[in-house]
């Protein structure tokens, strides 16, 4: 009936794991359109009000470039670099003043030695291909009924998601 992976238990991790992150990444995306077809009363993009902040807060050696993509906007602490993504860097937008002034805040974070940042940064290069690995064991260990490849998978994958939820006071902070 099942020709490639029968352990239930397993399912019932990864559901709600799935279906929360589906949920989390649909509610961003609807929110992000909805307020990207605002445009600011100051006309400013993006860019325009990060570097104001940046001027504003007397952040030294801050850099805002533009990224390519959506929604890949943020501050990287080692290079001090405000990476806006294409529909924030050059758009007018309620959503691109947003997006920018949270990315600063990051990097006021950086500026301050907010120590869970620093932590974070330590971290996260780790938690990325930790993340990327995960998927890759659940899905070969479905494809070849490995279950022991699987569950690595799924303990690799839940140690991301605990990472991004220890580390939620560096975003509400921000």
């Amino acid at each position: 009936m099942f020709p490639f992976f029968y352990n239930f238990n397993y399912m019932i991790f990864m559901l709600p794991a799935f279906l929360l992150m589906m949920g989390t990444q649909f509610y961003v995306n609807s929110t992000y359109r909805k307020w990207s077809q605002v445009q600011s009363l100051n006309h400013m993009t993006g860019a325009q009000a990060a570097q104001s902040l940046i001027r504003r807060q007397n952040l030294v050696g801050v850099q805002v470039e533009g990224i390519r993509g959506k929604l890949t906007d943020h501050y990287d602490p080692r290079t001090k670099v405000l990476r806006l993504s294409e529909g924030v860097y050059g758009r007018a937008s309620v959503a691109s003043l947003a997006i920018a002034a949270h990315e600063l805040g990051h990097a006021i974070q950086d500026d301050e030695g907010y120590f869970p940042l620093r932590f974070r940064a330590m971290l996260v290069p780790a938690v990325n291909i930790g993340s990327y690995m995960g998927w890759i064991f659940i899905i070969r260990g479905l494809l070849l009924n490995l279950t022991g490849l699987a569950w690595a998978g799924l303990i690799i994958f839940g140690l991301g998601a605990l990472f991004a939820l220890a580390t939620l006071p560096v975003e509400f902070n921000a």
